[in-house]
């Protein structure tokens, strides 16, 4: 976690407080603050403290928020999220990485095709620090296949702080918007404050 100055007003008038925020709760924050209309997730434990943040700050539980709903694929993910361009909104993804070679379809024929924007933040798998020797073989080609298929990607891992998360998150935002196409951010929670399977 790192900190950050917060001005409050206390007894004694103006003061500072520092207070800490996670790479979730950065993330979280910089997907509201990019006025994501809707956010569809697939259930994992590795995105669920995103998914914590954005339900809690959408003022949800239990998974759920007027603007957060879970659903069960990655393609199912891609074509609600999408809707929301449709509208004139942007729509977001949390998902696993490995859920790219569900969902590659739906994005190429479908947000990139119809210039959709759309923000997609994906946990990496299969990196330092992964235990499951099976998934290596989807998530480790992830950027690959997001780069054959023309979609932007960045990537996001312990050498930058939560700020610097949020950061990356929002302007990606702006570029999928800017663009008319589906932006994917690849974070790796590994040695951060993030979860691993």
């Amino acid at each position: 976690m790192v900190t950050r100055p917060l001005e409050f007003f206390g007894e004694s008038g103006k003061e500072r407080l520092q207070v800490s925020i996670s790479y979730a709760a950065s993330v979280a924050e910089a997907f509201w603050a990019s006025d994501v209309a809707r956010v569809v997730y697939i259930p994992s434990v590795t995105v669920a403290p995103v998914i914590e943040e954005l339900v809690r700050r959408d003022g949800g539980a239990d998974g759920v928020s007027p603007r957060v709903t879970p659903l069960s694929r990655e393609e199912e993910a891609v074509g609600v999220a999408g809707a929301a361009a449709l509208c004139g909104k942007l729509g977001g993804i949390v998902m696993q990485d490995n859920g790219f070679g569900n969902a590659l379809t739906a994005l190429t024929t479908w947000t990139l095709s119809y210039h959709l924007p759309l923000l997609i933040f994906a946990n990496t798998r299969g990196s330092l620090g992964e235990y499951n020797s099976m998934i290596h073989s989807i998530s480790t080609a992830v950027p690959r296949l997001l780069e054959a298929t023309g979609i932007h990607y960045l990537e996001l891992d312990r050498r930058s702080g939560p700020e610097d998360w949020g950061a990356v998150v929002r302007e990606a935002a702006n570029h999928a918007q800017m663009t008319f196409r589906p932006v994917v951010v690849l974070g790796s929670f590994w040695n951060t404050d993030g979860r691993l399977a």
